[in-house]
């Protein structure tokens, strides 16, 4: 995650009394730290924020927000996501205009969570798309890929209705469908036969799910959590596992009940 460079080259210009206000999805690597954690670790240890003092405010605006729509002011929400209440309430006015409406949300945890989980599930739907694999498979893709994030997030002590919100399956839904999302489209590339070193050496922007992939790995053996489906992205992404191998996979798995979350 390139958020913790950032931070650390401007982290001692950032005033004792400012919130911050995170937009970043993803986990960092090794530390498995989320992006308000990345932000306060830094700021700690540079010694810009006293363990005495009280605790800086920090929050995180997330949800289903495609950039081109924002830039059109097409109608959109979003969750403004704190420990403090009212932080979270002055970034909801703040942010809040007549064509976008932010959420206030006290689950931090879920809603990062879910943001950066998200973006595993849509490479798994871009490699669906390359392989014109049809909308059933991709709508259980999505159905099962939440149900795993759900999972996740119970075992790490998220609530469980955060991820069938806006942050939730709000964000999954236009990350799976949208062609303008950056992961399906890494996704897809796969499952056309793209080689994914040639897809990130030609990508002009960043594909979180790809580093973000190996996080989550991390956590659902930390936390003892079946993942398949970013089981097999991982194996897609760095295991050299062909796409439909991956998928064939996934449907030969034991037949089971249906568990959500």
């Amino acid at each position: 995650m390139y958020k913790r460079q950032v931070w650390e080259r401007l982290g001692g210009l950032v005033p004792r009394v400012a919130g911050v206000v995170s937009v970043a999805k993803g986990i960092e690597n090794g530390t498995l730290l989320r992006p308000t954690q990345v932000v306060l670790d830094v700021l700690a240890r540079l010694g810009v924020d006293d363990p005495d003092a009280m605790p800086r405010r920090v929050g995180v605006l997330s949800g289903p927000t495609i950039a081109g729509e924002l830039a059109r002011c097409l109608p959109a929400t979003m969750i403004a996501a704190s420990d403090d209440v009212g932080f979270a309430g002055e970034v909801q006015r703040l942010f809040s205009t007549s064509w976008l409406r932010v959420y206030t949300n006290a689950d931090v945890l879920g809603v990062e969570l879910a943001g950066a989980t998200k973006n595993v599930i849509a490479i798994a739907a871009g490699v669906l798309d390359g392989l014109r694999a049809g909308y059933n498979a991709k709508s259980a893709l999505l159905a099962r890929g939440l149900a795993e994030i759900a999972r996740l997030g119970a075992a790490m002590g998220a609530r469980p209705d955060t991820f069938f919100g806006i942050a939730g399956v709000g964000d999954l839904a236009t990350s799976c469908f949208s062609p303008e999302g950056r992961n399906r489209s890494c996704g897809e590339a796969l499952g056309k036969g793209e080689k994914l070193d040639g897809y990130l050496a030609r990508s002009r922007h960043v594909v979180e799910g790809v580093a973000t992939t190996r996080s989550v790995m991390d956590l659902a053996k930390k936390y003892r959590v079946d993942m398949p489906i970013t089981a097999a992205v991982n194996a897609v992404l760095f295991e050299k596992v062909d796409p439909l191998d991956a998928i064939g996979g996934l449907m030969s798995r034991e037949l089971k009940v249906e568990r959500v979350g």
